[in-house]
């Protein structure tokens, strides 16, 4: 049997390393590109901001939090104050916040009494009713604060359609948003004082917010270049 040729031997070592790459280079690719968008998307959200009892600091110091919950209140009709009430109470604006795990035997860390995550502490069923219902992507995620205040804002539309809650009733509108809808309409909230206090808490950061807000909302209009007359303008023009 004769000997193979040099050259044939060559393009046979190619072939056998570009089978090699297909298999292990594209792989190894698609888990780099997973890992920089999950760090890009999630872990690297902003933090908490240095004085979160003010709106005015809170904006100055995320000024895209704005854009976001200016965007959710022209969609959804939820004003901004009651939104950034609404994500103070329920992660204190930490973008990876759980319910604490519970303790097994009193020691080991064990469950978490529920699927709530994110800015706005959405449970997994309430967040894929909203993922399907505006059409949302693998990219729409709790722990980014656009999404967030969408989510709220749509939760609480749904709650003044169907329930009849005024948008401008930050208290009844946490209600139901804490018991849920169907809680809220049998009354669940009726046995919970520790709710009903909370939802009042709401309430009242809601209307100091938005008395904030009126002190400072223009700052945060066009504020980008490229938002100039007719196409962005103030509350004020």
């Amino acid at each position: 049997m004769a000997a193979r040729s040099p050259k044939r031997q060559r393009n046979q070592q190619r072939r056998r390393w570009r089978q090699r790459l297909q298999w292990t280079l594209l792989p190894a690719l698609g888990v780099v590109v997973a890992v920089w968008a999950t760090l890009r998307l999630s872990l690297l959200e902003p933090g908490p901001p240095a004085n979160p009892d003010n709106l005015c600091e809170v904006f100055r110091e995320h000024t895209a939090w704005y854009d976001a919950a200016r965007q959710s209140q022209d969609r959804w009709g939820t004003p901004i104050a009651t939104q950034m009430a609404f994500v103070y109470y329920e992660s204190s604006f930490q973008s990876h916040a759980r319910p604490p795990r519970s303790k097994l035997w009193g020691l080991i860390p064990w469950t978490r009494p529920s699927s709530a995550f994110g800015y706005v502490q959405a449970l997994d069923p309430a967040w894929q009713e909203y993922v399907r219902a505006v059409d949302g992507g693998w990219l729409t995620v709790r722990s980014n604060m656009v999404y967030a205040l969408d989510f709220v804002g749509w939760y609480n539309h749904l709650s003044h359609t169907r329930l009849g809650i005024p948008l401008t009733d930050p208290r009844r509108l946490y209600l139901a948003y804490h018991e849920g809808r169907g809680g809220y309409e049998a009354g669940s909230h009726a046995a919970k004082p520790a709710i009903r206090s909370l939802a009042t808490r709401v309430r009242n950061r809601a209307f100091r917010y938005d008395n904030q807000l009126q002190q400072c909302e223009q700052e945060f209009q066009c504020w980008r270049w490229y938002q100039v007359w007719p196409f962005c303008s103030t509350d004020e023009g």
